[in-house]
C-alpha cells in the first residue's frame, strides 16, 4: 500500500470507520477525496456534546446519503439538540434531507420564479447582480437542490435575461478618487473611528446570550460512572443573571510573565470586543499563580498596551486576590472527597499517567489529606515533597482528567508580586482559572484550541463544587508566518509556553534589541514599527473568530491593513537613503526656488494640511521660521513649499551608467522629471580616481518644463549654498526569519534573516522632517511608511520602517 494510502487508512480509522469501510472507501478515488475534505468540516463544527454519534454521521457521508453543504449544516443542527442520546433515524433523515430528490425541472421552475420577482433589479445591475442572494433564495425554497445545478441554472438565466456581457459590464467599479479628499478631512478621526475592512461582518453573533446558559456544556466520560452532562440548574443560572443583570461578561487573563504578543491581539479583540458589542464588561485579569516568573514590568507594560489597543477594562483583578477563597475551596474540595496530598515526584507522576496507574496516596484517608495540607499551607513541608491533586480519572480517555495537581510547595514564602509574601502554595492554572470564571460571574469563558481538551477537568471541577459554570468557548490560535508564532512539532498545550521561550531567548541572547524589537510579533515591537492599533484589531476581525486551527496567516495579510491604515494617515514627504549628487550647472548657486509639495496625494489645495510645513528659504543669504508671522498669509493661501537648489541628492539607485529600454531612472544623456519639480537631464557624470564610482552627477533642468520623460523620482535639495540637507537616520525592518514556519525547523535559530535589520546613518530629508516627534508616522515617496523612532533625540531622529509600499496581498485578493 502506498505511503498516501496507508496515511489516508489511518485518518479513516480515527474518525471511527471499521477498517472493512475503511479500506473500501480508499478504493474509490472520488468517495476518499469527498471523504478528506469533509473531515475537516466535521473536525471543527461537529457538537462536542454528541460525540458518541460521529460514526454514524461519518457513515451517511461515505455513502453519499448526505452528500451537500446544506444536508450536513443540517445535521450538526440535529445532533447538536440530540446530545449523547439516542434519536431514530427516521427522524434524523427527514431532518437531513436524506434520500430526497430534487429534479433540475423542479429547480428551474424555482429559478424562474425567483428571477421573475427580482428582475427590475437584476436589469439594473446586470452583472453586477449578486449571484449569492439569488442562490440564497432558491435554497430558501429548495433546501436539498444540487447547488452545482442551481448555479449553472442561474448562470443561464442571467445569460437569458441580459445577453453576453458587454464593455461597460466587465469595467471594475469606479473608486471614485475624486472623493479622497474628503478622507483627509476626517483623518484626526481615523484612529477613533477606524473604518471597517471589506471583509467585515459581525463576528459575535455565534455566542449565546447569557439567558442561555442552562444547555449542556460538554459531556464528561468517566471509565468507572455514568456520563456527566455539565450545566447549570435552574436555580444556579437565576442567581447569576440576578447578580449581573444578564450582562455579558468576559475577561482577558494574560500570565504576567513576558511581553503580549499578536495573538493577545486576538485574545483581546474576542473578549474585549464581545463584551463591547453586547454591551457588557470584560476584566482584566492577570494569571499571577506562578512568583518566580512574574514581574512588576510586565504587569505595567500589559496594562500599557490593553489601553494602547483601545481597550478599556471593567476592572483590574488578579487571580492572587482570590487566593483565600480558592485555598478555601480546597479545603471544601478534600473534605467532599474529590482531592487528596499526593508525594509523588515529577517523574513519578508522569510515569504513573503514562500508565494510568493511580497514586499509592490516592486513597488516604481525608482527614489525613486535610492535615497535611494545612502543613504545606504553614510551610511545614519542603517544597517537591507535596502536593494536592485532584481525584479525577486516572483511566479517562482524556489526560487531562489524570488527577492534575491543583497546589504546590514554593518554598521559604517566595514573594510574590502583587500578594508578597502571605503564601508558600499556590494554585495551579487548572484549579483557579475555572473557579475564579466563576467567582467573576463570566458568561463566556473564551480562550483557544489547545485548551479545548481541559474543558472536562473545567466542568468537573465547578460541579464537584456545586459552582456556577459559564459558558466556554474555544477559538483558533492566531498563526502568522515567518515569525515564531508558528506552530511546533509538540502537544497543542504547550504552543504558548514554547512561543515565550522562544521569544525569551531571543531577547536574552541579544539576537534582538529587546522586546519591543520591531521585527518582533510582540504589540511593542509592532507599536514601535509604526503598526497602529487600529490596524491591527481590523487584521484581527478581518481574520474573524473561528475553531479551524489549520492554517496559518500569511504576514502580508497583516501588512495590507497595515498599509490601509497609513495610506489614510500617514503624509507624504521627500527623503533619500542612499543620496547621489546632482548638480544642476544651468541653475544660479545663489537661487533658491519654492515648489509646492502635497502631503496628501489627490488633495484639494483648499486644504491647507495637504502641504509640506517647512522653513521657506527665501535666498541662500536669508532662513524665517515663518509660522508666527504669516499666519494670515497661510490662511488666504494654504500654500506650503520645499526648497529647489542648484544641488538635489537623488538615491544611487535612480542613476545607472548604462540606459535601457524598461529603466526609468536617470541615465547619461536621458531625462527623468523630479517630483513636485521640474525635468532634469544628464549632461556629463563626474567619477573618482578609479574611474568606477560615481561622485557627482552634472545635469540641466528644463524650466519650461516642455520635456515630458516617462521617469518620476523622489529628491532633496539643499536648503541654501553649501548647506547640507537634514541627516537623518533609517532602520530598515525586514521579516525576522527566512521561512514561513520558522518554529517547525529543528534548528530554527538558522534561518534568523541576517538582512532583517539594516541601518542607513547618512540619509537625507526635506526641512519639513526636523520637527516630527516620536511616534510621528510618514511615507517616504516611493520607499515606504516610516515612524520616529524612541531613540531620536533633539540633534538627530531616527526613523523605522514600518512597511514597504508593495502590497502583494491586495493585488493578490484579499
Amino acid at each position: 500500500m502506498a505511503v498516501k494510502e496507508e496515511e489516508r487508512l489511518e485518518l479513516f480509522l480515527k474518525i471511527g470507520l471499521d477498517e472493512r469501510t475503511a479500506r473500501n472507501t480508499i478504493a474509490n478515488n472520488n468517495v476518499t477525496n469527498n471523504l478528506t475534505a469533509v473531515i475537516h468540516e466535521v473536525a471543527t463544527k461537529y457538537p462536542a456534546n454528541a460525540l458518541i454519534h460521529r460514526p454514524a454521521l461519518l457513515g451517511y457521508i461515505v455513502t453519499t446519503k448526505i452528500k451537500t453543504p446544506a444536508q450536513l449544516e443540517a445535521a450538526f443542527s440535529f445532533l447538536s439538540g440530540t446530545g449523547s442520546e439516542s434519536f431514530e433515524l427516521k427522524g434524523f433523515e427527514e431532518a437531513c434531507g436524506v434520500g430526497v430528490e430534487v429534479s433540475e425541472e423542479d429547480i428551474e421552475r424555482t429559478v424562474n420564479e425567483v428571477f421573475e420577482q427580482n428582475k427590475g433589479l437584476i436589469l439594473e445591475l446586470r452583472y453586477r447582480t449578486n449571484v449569492g442572494d439569488l442562490f440564497g433564495h432558491v435554497r430558501k425554497r429548495l433546501p436539498w437542490a444540487d447547488p452545482k445545478i442551481v448555479k449553472k441554472l442561474i448562470d443561464a438565466k442571467l445569460y437569458e435575461l441580459l445577453g453576453g456581457r458587454t464593455a461597460a459590464d466587465n469595467e471594475k467599479p469606479s473608486k471614485q478618487k475624486k472623493e479622497k479628499p474628503a478622507k483627509v478631512e476626517d483623518k484626526k478621526v481615523a484612529d477613533d473611528n477606524p473604518v471597517q475592512p471589506p471583509e467585515d461582518l459581525n463576528p459575535f453573533l455565534i455566542f449565546p446570550n447569557p439567558e442561555e446558559n442552562f444547555k449542556v456544556h460538554t459531556e464528561i466520560f468517566f471509565s468507572d460512572r455514568p456520563v456527566l452532562q455539565c450545566c447549570n440548574t435552574k436555580e444556579v443560572l437565576d442567581k447569576h443573571l440576578k447578580r449581573t443583570s444578564r450582562k455579558v461578561y468576559t475577561r482577558f487573563p494574560p500570565e504576567p510573565n513576558g511581553y503580549l504578543h499578536i495573538g493577545h491581539a486576538k485574545a483581546m479583540f474576542v473578549s474585549f470586543g464581545l463584551a463591547k458589542e453586547r454591551g457588557g464588561c470584560c476584566y482584566l485579569r492577570y494569571d499571577d499563580t506562578n512568583p518566580e516568573a512574574e514581574k512588576k514590568e510586565y504587569i505595567d507594560h500589559i496594562e500599557e498596551i490593553v489601553e494602547w489597543m483601545g481597550w478599556k477594562p471593567f476592572k483590574i483583578t488578579y487571580t492572587s486576590d482570590y487566593f483565600r477563597e480558592l485555598y478555601e475551596l480546597a479545603v471544601e474540595l478534600i473534605q467532599r472527597g474529590h482531592a487528596y496530598v499526593d508525594h509523588q515526584t515529577p517523574e513519578e507522576i508522569k510515569e504513573y499517567r503514562e500508565k494510568k496507574m493511580n497514586s499509592p496516596w490516592r486513597d488516604r484517608p481525608i482527614a489525613e489529606s486535610l492535615k497535611l495540607f494545612e502543613e504545606m499551607r504553614q510551610g511545614m513541608i519542603e517544597e517537591g515533597k507535596a502536593t494536592l491533586r485532584m481525584k479525577q480519572d486516572m483511566q479517562s480517555d482524556n489526560g487531562n482528567m489524570y488527577d492534575l495537581i491543583a497546589y504546590r510547595i514554593k518554598a521559604s514564602f517566595t514573594p510574590h508580586p502583587h500578594s508578597g509574601d502571605k503564601w508558600c502554595i499556590y494554585p495551579s492554572y487548572d484549579y483557579a482559572h475555572c473557579i475564579v470564571d466563576s467567582l467573576e460571574d463570566i458568561t463566556h469563558s473564551l480562550c483557544t484550541l489547545e485548551f479545548e481538551t481541559r474543558r472536562a477537568s473545567y466542568y468537573w471541577l465547578l460541579h464537584v463544587l456545586d459552582l456556577y459554570q459559564p459558558y466556554v468557548w474555544e477559538y483558533s490560535r492566531l498563526n502568522v508566518t515567518n515569525n515564531v508564532m508558528s506552530k511546533r512539532k509538540a502537544s497543542n498545550h504547550i504552543v504558548p509556553f514554547f512561543l515565550l521561550l522562544q521569544l525569551n531567548f531571543l531577547v536574552t541572547k541579544k539576537l534582538v534589541d529587546g522586546w519591543d524589537d520591531p521585527r518582533l510579533m510582540t504589540l511593542a515591537g509592532l507599536r514601535r514599527r509604526g503598526v497602529t492599533s487600529t490596524a491591527i484589531n481590523a487584521f484581527v476581525r478581518g481574520i474573524g473568530i473561528t475553531r479551524s486551527d489549520c492554517c496559518t496567516i500569511r504576514l502580508e495579510r497583516l501588512e495590507y491593513h497595515i498599509r490601509e491604515e497609513l495610506n489614510r494617515t500617514a503624509p507624504r514627504t521627500m527623503v533619500v537613503l542612499q543620496p547621489l549628487k546632482v548638480v544642476i550647472t544651468n541653475l544660479d548657486s545663489g537661487l533658491v526656488m519654492d515648489l509646492d509639495a502635497k502631503k496628501w496625494p489627490n488633495a484639494s489645495t483648499e486644504d491647507s494640511s495637504a502641504f509640506y510645513k517647512v522653513n521657506i528659504r527665501f535666498s541662500n543669504f536669508i532662513s524665517f521660521q515663518l509660522f508666527d508671522i504669516l499666519i494670515f498669509y497661510f490662511l488666504l493661501f494654504p500654500i506650503i513649499q520645499v526648497p529647489f537648489s542648484r544641488v538635489v541628492y537623488i538615491e544611487q539607485s535612480d542613476f545607472r551608467m548604462k540606459d535601457w529600454k524598461d529603466y526609468y531612472g536617470l541615465a547619461p544623456g536621458k531625462s527623468v522629471l523630479l517630483r513636485y519639480a521640474f525635468p532634469i537631464k544628464c549632461t556629463e557624470v563626474v567619477l573618482a580616481d578609479d574611474n568606477e564610482t560615481i561622485v557627482e552627477i552634472w545635469a540641466e533642468y528644463d524650466h519650461s518644463k516642455k520635456t515630458k520623460p516617462k521617469g518620476v523620482i523622489h529628491w532633496v535639495a539643499e536648503p541654501s549654498r553649501e548647506v547640507d540637507p537634514l541627516s537623518i537616520e533609517v532602520k530598515l525592518f525586514d521579516k525576522l526569519f527566512n521561512s514561513e514556519n520558522p518554529a517547525e525547523l529543528e534548528d530554527w535559530l538558522a534561518d534568523v534573516n541576517p538582512k532583517s535589520k539594516v541601518v542607513i546613518s547618512g540619509a537625507y530629508a526635506v526641512p519639513a522632517l526636523r520637527d516630527a516627534a516620536i511616534g510621528d508616522r510618514f511615507q517616504f515617496e516611493r520607499l515606504g511608511y516610516f515612524v520616529v523612532d524612541k531613540d531620536s533625540t533633539s540633534e538627530r531622529l531616527v526613523f523605522n520602517r514600518t512597511v514597504t509600499l508593495r502590497d502583494s496581498y491586495g493585488k493578490s485578493g484579499k
